[in-house]
């Protein structure tokens, strides 16, 4: 059946009357959810996010009646294509995610299908518990994707995959039938329940080929392909929910899920080895797995590489030398039981002489960070140097341990034969080895080229007695290929299995059964037929191509983190709505351009929508491993929908702030009582509850034009007027609103021996504009910029953080081929980077400090110089997250206000609330500290304020 044989909006209209949650079959939704983290592209029927269980039911029944098929959803993560198809999508993760349940006597939790993993580490840790199979997607990936697929992660040495981890599965099929897949007890059943009769099938089929199962499935520690028939063997004890384990939902939707929990180990000691090549380090595996321990990872010289390019090199610094390291972890109930397994290991390597570098890592700091870099791999292999792209395709088979040396060095042949390169890293003590290769797949030859070499990979897998999958699934990807693993017969056993939990065939059709071809619907196979629009930004890094710039996003989704460790994404946080992760606004906008799309191209309503909650705080470009920059994206998507229209109102009132705060200067009292009024804000789009800045009576530069008359002292050490020359930038935020920042500075830095200018000129780097599109405004004003900085030489210190951006990041960006712009963004810099470089010690401190970084400084600039210039007093940086002001974002009435709110109350308020009323709070964004101010109550300071109060006391003594 084919999209056009459906009547689509009576199907969405039936889903609504029956539905509580979210129905979304309109164009953009379905583009949104057209891809997971393969490399496929398949267009959904619709997209249903049910509030709960009961919405599952009513879904089910309706796509039933309507003889349409379903694919469930977690946090899509998939590398093989489960959860993109031509089907009614089941989002769980936006509703279903709350329900968790520990019982620390049975060891044992039960937990909704749209559970995040890490919600359930937090809870189960209070037991002194965890969760055995742990991947790197941890942080996003829900317990419903990790049964459907088989999850294994860092420690399956020691807890094996999810399937020997799941007690029971509380299940809902096609026909409606709801059942809990019962374990070894509770599977001998009689009686009309339908759940009897699935269970004498399942029975029939294993009595009938019992000795074919038995003979046919691999012993290996990641054999995660085709179905978990040996589950239903009687030494496995007929284990109806753990051969469910790994169906990709195509047998059955699983509501909630009862695991088992392991002890949570103590304390941990990581011994990093350095090899010559990933194929020696494999030598060592088996001898390593001797000494027992808890993960035994491996990671190739393309995965360092890619990890210097895409965070701080400080991370890879942990690694001793080589170009392939083995990441070994051992666990104890005190940190001299792990440490002497350590201690072992070390000893073992250095008698047997010639062995690898060694370092060891006891600091847990220093272990999160080493676990970081192997974390990385998946997205920071994405891109190879020169902006070549490595897929997924063959990412993740496994060999037994003892076979790996084999494999890779095959595999190495495999590679050089057909002229490929890959980044390999993986689960080396498993025998699993994730690949990331450089298929093309934008030309009938490149495709050619894939196929061929998948085939050829899955013979010698299978020739060395592996599993075509060791982590990920079959999906797409190899569901073509299990009969070279299992046998034509096997393969049939699996049709079979299937018709007994769905004989109709409409839970996620093509995958694993009768599968759709493995080079079919790929999604890059689009690449050279995108739309290429003019655009303002050059994307240089990208061909100058917006779409190829919103293909970066491969679909991984560490944008739908939701820990403490990371900026990205605020607004995903506080909707958790698909839309607003980077991740969707890529998609969006990879499908508006796709020759084959069914949205509006730029004048489409929706996307402007998805990218209206967009905080621009560009944490996505920072922190997405494959460097996804949605607030470039979204300025140039805005730029463009508005061309030839009216903007909101509240883009003119707040976008076009230098201008009007420019006029307000000349009356200060007259404007603030007109800008403080409920008529201005209401007129203006500002949210009732936010107080507009107030204007100074005094702007900065006359202040300085003021000082410079009247020939005032300059505070340098010696008392001289000279020293190096450095120009002090009067952005809007520092010149109209707060001049006394300025001053401090001026102060700072003549203390530090330097001879500040100020150009007098009406200067602006136009920041607001870009929240709202207006880059033919700000082409201007940074052409202006550089005509009257751009001749100097001179460091230009910026104070306001998301000026100093605009001077590194959109400046060349946006005035690529203009060597002046070149040379002015090198020379931007920030108070802390100036004053560091030039050695300069701050008179007196507070005893201590608090710093909230602001997003755009941490994303472009970094807070290296400020923790440097810190160094001397105690300085606590928030691992708070985005404020949620964002420039303008937050005094938008609506949405935008609600969001900010929403934001600020996640982590930054509560981490305030916590200081003393008289705490050193150091803020140096200009909406950070008006967010604070509003919604905490509390004055923050600007670095340059806290180091001019040292200079006044350090000459009052």
């Amino acid at each position: 059946m084919t999209t056009t044989d459906l009547d689509l909006a009576g199907l969405a209209f039936q889903l609504r009357r029956e539905v509580r949650g979210e129905i979304r079959f309109d164009p953009a939704s379905r583009a949104l959810y057209a891809t997971d983290a393969s490399h496929y592209r398949h267009v959904p029927l619709g997209v249903v996010a049910p509030a709960d269980v009961d919405d599952v039911v009513a879904t089910l029944a309706v796509c039933r009646d309507a003889h349409v098929p379903v694919t469930t959803r977690g946090a899509g993560t998939s590398l093989a294509g489960q959860a993109a198809n031509e089907a009614v999508i089941i989002d769980l993760s936006r509703h279903l995610r709350h329900g968790i349940e520990v019982d620390p006597l049975t060891a044992t939790a039960t937990v909704d299908a749209g559970v995040v993993l890490d919600d359930l580490q937090r809870v189960a840790a209070f037991h002194g518990l965890t969760f055995g199979p742990d991947p790197s997607t941890q942080n996003r990936a829900t317990i419903g994707g990790m049964v459907g697929n088989d999850a294994c992660g860092v420690h399956s040495v020691i807890a094996g995959r999810t399937q020997d981890n799941v007690e029971a599965l509380d299940v809902l099929l096609y026909d409606g039938t709801r059942l809990t897949a019962p374990g070894p007890a509770a599977a001998r059943t009689d009686g009309a329940h339908p759940a009897a009769q699935i269970i004498r099938s399942l029975e029939h089929l294993r009595d009938d080929h019992v000795d074919l199962i038995r003979s046919r499935f691999p012993v290996l520690p990641r054999r995660v392909s085709g179905y978990n028939l040996d589950a239903l063997l009687p030494e496995n004890g007929f284990h109806v929910a753990r051969s469910l384990v790994g169906t990709e939902g195509t047998c059955a939707l699983v509501l909630a899920a009862t695991l088992r929990l392991i002890p949570r180990p103590r304390h941990r000691v990581v011994v990093v080895l350095g090899y010559p090549s990933l194929a020696s380090a494999a030598e060592d595996v088996v001898d390593v797995l001797a000494t027992g321990p808890i993960g035994l990872e491996g990671i190739d010289e393309h995965v360092a590489a890619g990890v210097g390019r895409t965070r701080a090199r400080a991370e890879l610094e942990l690694l001793p030398d080589g170009s392939a390291w083995l990441l070994v972890e051992y666990g104890g109930a005190s940190r001299a039981e792990a440490q002497s397994r350590a201690d072992w290991l070390r000893s073992q390597l250095r008698r047997a002489g010639g062995g690898p570098t060694v370092r060891v890592v006891t600091e847990p700091r220093a272990q999160r960070a080493v676990w970081e870099v192997r974390r990385a791999g998946l997205g920071a292999t994405t891109f190879a140097p020169g902006g070549r792209a490595r897929l997924p395709g063959w990412e993740d088979a496994a060999v037994p341990p003892e076979r790996l040396p084999a494999y890779l060095l095959g595999l190495a042949d495999l590679l050089s034969e057909h002229r490929l390169e890959a980044a390999l890293y993986g689960h080396l003590g498993d025998g699993c080895v994730h690949a990331k290769i450089d298929f093309d797949h934008t030309t009938p030859e490149g495709r050619a080229t894939y196929r061929r070499f998948v085939e050829d990979a899955a013979d010698l897998t299978v020739g060395l007695g592996g599993s075509l999958s060791g982590e990920h699934g079959d999906g797409q990807s190899r569901s073509e290929l299990l009969e070279r693993m299992y046998g034509a017969e096997v393969v049939a056993l699996f049709r079979r299995f299937k018709s007994i939990w769905d004989p109709d065939g409409m839970m996620n059709p093509g995958r694993i059964v009768d599968p759709a071809p493995l080079d079919a619907d790929l999604r890059w196979s689009a690449q050279p037929d995108l739309v290429r629009p003019q655009t303002v930004f050059a994307f240089a890094d990208d061909h100058g191509s917006l779409g190829q710039a919103a293909s970066r996003c491969v679909g991984i989704g560490l944008c739908r983190r939701d820990d403490d460790r990371a900026t990205m994404c605020p607004s995903y946080r506080a909707t958790h709505d698909e839309q607003h992760s980077p991740r969707g606004r890529a998609h969006l906008l990879f499908e508006m351009l796709h020759p084959r799309s069914e949205l509006d191209g730029f004048g489409d309503e929706s996307i402007r929508a998805a990218l209206d909650l967009c905080l621009s705080c560009k944490a996505c470009k920072a922190e997405c491993p494959t460097g996804v920059d949605i607030a470039t994206y979204k300025a140039e998507f805005l730029h463009q929908h508005y061309h030839g229209r009216i903007r909101p109102r509240a883009a003119y009132a707040l976008s076009l702030v230098p201008w009007w705060a420019r006029a307000a200067s000349r009356a200060p009292r007259l404007a603030n009582r007109i800008l403080g009024s409920s008529g201005a804000r209401r007129l203006a789009g500002i949210a009732p509850a936010r107080t507009p800045p107030v204007i100074a009576p005094e702007t900065f530069r006359r202040w300085w034009k003021r000082r410079e008359l009247r020939g005032e002292p300059r505070h340098s050490p010696d008392g001289r007027d000279g020293g190096p020359a450095v120009v002090l930038f009067p952005d809007t935020f520092t010149d109209r609103f707060e001049p006394w920042v300025g001053s401090a500075a001026v102060s700072v830095l003549e203390d530090a021996g330097f001879r500040v200018e100020v150009p007098l000129p009406w200067l602006c780097c136009g920041r607001p504009l870009y929240d709202s599109g207006m880059l033919g405004l700000a082409r201007r004003q940074l052409e202006r910029l550089v005509r009257v900085l751009g001749t100097g030489a001179a460091p230009l210190v910026v104070l306001e953080p998301s000026c100093l951006a605009v001077f590194r990041d959109e400046l060349p960006a946006m005035l690529p081929n203009d060597e002046r712009a070149r040379r002015l963004s090198r020379r931007a810099v920030s108070l802390a980077e100036l004053l560091v470089s030039a050695g300069y010690e701050p008179a007196v401190l507070p005893d201590e400090v608090t710093v909230q970084p602001h997003c755009q400084h941490a994303a472009v600039v970094g807070h290296d110089a400020d923790a440097a210039l810190l160094a001397a007093t105690q300085t606590r940086f928030l691992d708070a997250g985005c404020c949620g002001m964002a420039g303008s974002f937050g005094f938008e009435a609506g949405d935008k206000h609600a969001v900010s709110v929403a934001v600020a109350e996640r982590r930054y308020l509560p981490a305030l609330r916590e200081l003393s009323d008289d705490a050193t709070v150091i803020a140096d964004g200009f909406s950070c500290r008006t967010q604070t101010a509003d919604l905490a109550g509390r004055r923050t300071l600007h670095l340059a304020e806290v180091l001019a109060a040292g200079l006044a006391r350090r000459e009052s003594v």
